[in-house]
């Protein structure tokens, strides 16, 4: 179980979720003196209150922490925010908890710190594990997640794709999985020439990783996660403001790795494959070029309409390799484009899928774990804004609409064979903190992949 969980309740501290009828309730019940008292700090049980309950000697003998926030919404995770606030000592949640769970595992998310490059103060307040509540799978889910932070968070000096690949191996150790890379030359050599196209201008070798675990004779799963490491634009390079947060451009391998680990340690029955095309689209005189046509593992030529779009393209490869054996589920994970932000913004990336009963159950389940995300359409009219003149497909669509809708058309292109598909446009970081979100590089997308598998795969 996690060190920030215990099972001994009887010194904890009490933290009373409350909303306003039930704050009403509580004050019947307090010491007239911590009434008083948190009524002179104009407690009213908002979303965004908390307040601190001293006993007759000073020390802290309870907290108070409203639930609902403005528009009526509840959150989850919102005992979360309390993990960092608090003194050392153990705490045991009381009242309007709708998710145990949930609440439990935003106190753990909470707690994450990045504490490569610097040593920031620890979380110290435990949380007493509520009834029902298995410490274990939380603990595996919060610690996949801090997992895919981590990644993510690492700058890129330090995440190439050497260390993509490296993570992906400790992963494999971890959990008794298979691993193979294909790096360099060979990615041409063995027919994965968008890779190989969107990462020969670095001096770090462009690779796909291929971690394969469990009985053959599962379902087959397949994950597939965008590992650019960096992504300076390429010859269509970006403004320096928009190169800051590229570290972040291999959050959908991060996405997948986190998902891997918590399928294969709960151990799942399927097939799992990871596949995390790893590159940095730097500049050089290697760099691709707008205007070129490149060949692609599927056999279609792909017109390179800018070269600041090469997720797509290292995704493209990547997915014709999963789609040859036709997996059961296909997923995939790429911090893809500016349009799914302005259209959804950092909180709720859109998914596309032509699967029904697995679009309704994703989303269903995205809001049941707090890992939102949006379907948008797969839209078959869009088709026409890849079209090329010299090309089977351009890989960017033209006019500049609908740019999150084409480039999942243009990855779909890509899928024929496995009967249920998924894209996920994920951003991959909090620009603010939240709840159990603290500011930085996030996991997206994961947990709910691993909670729909758990549904559609259940263990034992």
């Amino acid at each position: 179980m996690h060190n920030l969980l215990t099972i001994d309740a009887a010194a904890a501290i009490p933290i009373h979720v409350v909303s306003g009828s039930s704050w009403a309730e509580l004050q019947e019940k307090l010491p007239a003196e911590q009434r008083a008292f948190a009524l002179a700090q104009g407690f009213a049980a908002g979303g965004s209150q908390h307040c601190f309950l001293p006993d007759s000697k000073g020390q802290l003998a309870g907290v108070l922490l409203g639930i609902v926030a403005a528009g009526g919404h509840r959150e989850s995770f919102a005992p979360a925010r309390l993990a960092a606030q608090l003194p050392e000592g153990d705490y045991a949640l009381q009242g309007e908890i709708d998710d145990p769970a949930l609440a439990t595992l935003g106190w753990l998310l909470q707690s994450y710190r990045f504490d490569r490059y610097r040593k920031p103060a620890p979380v110290k307040a435990r949380l007493v594990l509520p009834a029902g509540v298995d410490g274990k799978e939380i603990g595996l889910i919060a610690e996949s997640t801090m997992l895919a932070r981590d990644l993510v968070n690492t700058p890129a000096n330090d995440m190439g794709p050497d260390e993509i690949e490296a993570a992906i191996r400790v992963l494999a150790a971890e959990c008794g999985a298979a691993v193979s890379s294909i790096a360099g030359e060979e990615l041409r050599d063995q027919n994965f020439p968008m890779i190989h196209a969107v990462g020969r201008a670095s001096p770090r070798a462009p690779r796909l990783i291929d971690l394969i675990w469990g009985n053959p004779a599962h379902p087959k799963v397949t994950l597939v996660g965008k590992g650019v490491a960096f992504d300076t634009g390429g010859l269509d390079i970006k403004p320096a403001s928009s190169m800051l947060l590229m570290k972040k451009d291999m959050g959908g391998a991060a996405a997948a790795i986190a998902a891997a680990r918590m399928t294969m340690l709960a151990k799942l029955p399927v097939r799992l494959r990871l596949l995390v095309p790893a590159v940095e689209n730097a500049i050089s005189g290697e760099s691709f070029r707008p205007g070129d046509i490149l060949p692609s593992r599927k056999g279609l030529t792909v017109e390179i309409g800018n070269t600041d779009a090469e997720g797509r393209l290292i995704l493209a490869d990547a997915l014709a390799l999963a789609d040859e054996e036709a997996p059961e589920l296909l997923i995939d994970y790429a911090t893809l484009t500016g349009a799914a932000r302005t259209a959804l913004g950092p909180e709720l990336p859109p998914f596309y899928t032509h699967d029904e009963g697995l679009a309704a159950e994703i989303t269903r389940i995205g809001l049941a774990v707090n890992d939102p995300v949006w379907r948008l359409p797969l839209w078959a009219p869009y088709d026409r804004m890849l079209d090329s003149r010299t090309a089977d497909v351009n890989h960017v669509s033209s006019g500049g609409m609908a740019g999150s809708v084409t480039a999942a058309l243009f990855l779909n292109r890509f899928v024929e064979r496995s009967p249920s598909y998924a894209h996920f446009d994920i951003y991959g970081w909090n620009p603010a903190a939240r709840p159990g979100r603290p500011e930085g590089g996030e996991c997206q997308a994961a947990r709910l992949t691993y909670a729909l598998m758990k549904q559609l795969y259940p263990a034992g």
